[in-house]
């Protein structure tokens, strides 16, 4: 039977049908959170049904093929084309069911940070702003930036911001399984444009990224005692204020010691429900890190890209080349990945993540 060799594939078709079943029901059509939370779960069980509909068929037909085979010569050659399909549909089962990062559907918050360098690393904090706002605008996702701290050369101090993707994306196309892997620190190699002499810095960024909590999210629950929020205004280039309200807030999370900032809304109700809305991310990120570590199994994308102090990448610009640390990726086209064709280095990310999962697996 189908269900003795591959009895997770079963069960995750039962629950792929249930979910479509209350997905129809007038109680969840009006309720959009709950909608969101099914439409989520449901492209995640999508690749395994699909693999798993495609398996039972071509092993239908191959016992139908091989009853017939004797009294027909076509059904004969069918058989033999069939069983020469089934070791590879099994195999793209067995993929599909290896589990993955249970955020990859989810929206993903952002934070850049200049680090060594002076002015030099807060413009090139700048170009990073700029490489992940192209490649977001590239995949079709938006960009909201939420709060950012910029200097007088048009460098950035520091920025958060939020990518999001339209609709429900299947898992492997949301924005936390492609960005999950840029966290870390960025290293720079050029010119600065401060430096007279033509000599060759070095200098570095910070990003942290982390998924981003729905505002409905149960798994995180937060006391409203254990905050304390700071009123004051808002401010622009150089630290003057942008207007006359005390409209920004400064959020921390008393037994965490995590702290938020949000100035980009228009208002102290909307900058407080946004910084809120940050602060579940931070804990839900904080929560399957150690979650993760306690079950040893550790999720290594996840993990690296919580890691402030790993350098993962360095972007010559003499040489016009860019390498990632750690899947040795090397290519000489810096210039286009700076304007958002960064694809094929997270693809080499993505690849060594997937080895890794299916290492485990055996």
């Amino acid at each position: 039977m189908a269900d003795e060799q591959f009895p997770a594939a079963a069960t995750a078709l039962e629950e792929y049908q249930s979910i479509e079943e209350q997905m129809a029901s007038p109680e969840v059509v009006t309720n959009p959170d709950k909608m969101r939370k099914l439409g989520r779960r449901h492209a995640e069980l999508g690749a395994i049904v699909a693999a798993y509909k495609t398996w039972l068929q071509v092993k239908d037909d191959l016992e139908a093929a091989r009853d017939m085979a004797d009294e027909d010569p076509d059904f004969a050659e069918e058989a033999k084309r069939l069983e020469a399909q089934l070791p590879e549909a099994e195999d793209k089962l067995r993929t599909a069911l290896i589990p993955r990062d249970p955020d990859d559907a989810r929206d993903t918050i952002m934070e850049i940070k200049a680090g060594t360098g002076g002015e030099e690393a807060a413009l090139f904090a700048g170009d990073l702003l700029r490489m992940y706002t192209r490649y977001a605008e590239k995949r079709g996702w938006t960009v909201n930036v939420q709060s950012e701290n910029t200097t007088e050369l048009g460098g950035v101090k520091d920025v958060q911001i939020a990518i999001r993707a339209k609709g429900t994306p299947a898992p492997e196309d949301g924005v936390w399984a492609s960005l999950k892997y840029e966290g870390g620190v960025h290293r720079v190699q050029r010119v600065p444009v401060t430096e007279s002499q033509g000599r060759i810095q070095t200098s570095a960024a910070g990003v942290i990224v982390f998924p981003e909590a729905d505002e409905d999210d149960d798994e995180i629950e937060i006391d409203p005692k254990d905050l304390k929020i700071d009123i004051f205004m808002s401010s622009g280039p150089g630290g003057q204020s942008v207007n006359t309200t005390y409209s920004a807030v400064r959020m921390t999370h008393i037994p965490t010691g995590i702290t938020v900032n949000m100035q980009d809304e228009k208002s102290q109700i909307q900058n407080r429900a946004a910084a809120l809305r940050v602060l579940k991310s931070r804990l839900l990120a904080m929560k399957h890190e150690q979650e993760a570590a306690e079950a040893a199994d550790m999720r290594h994308s996840q993990v690296r890209s919580l890691d402030r102090s790993e350098r993962i990448r360095t972007y010559n610009f003499p040489e016009n080349r860019i390498v990632d640390h750690r899947t040795n990726y090397k290519a000489y086209n810096l210039d286009a990945v700076l304007d958002g064709d960064l694809q094929a280095v997270i693809d080499s990310d993505i690849q060594a993540d997937e080895s890794d999962r299916l290492a485990n697996q055996q």
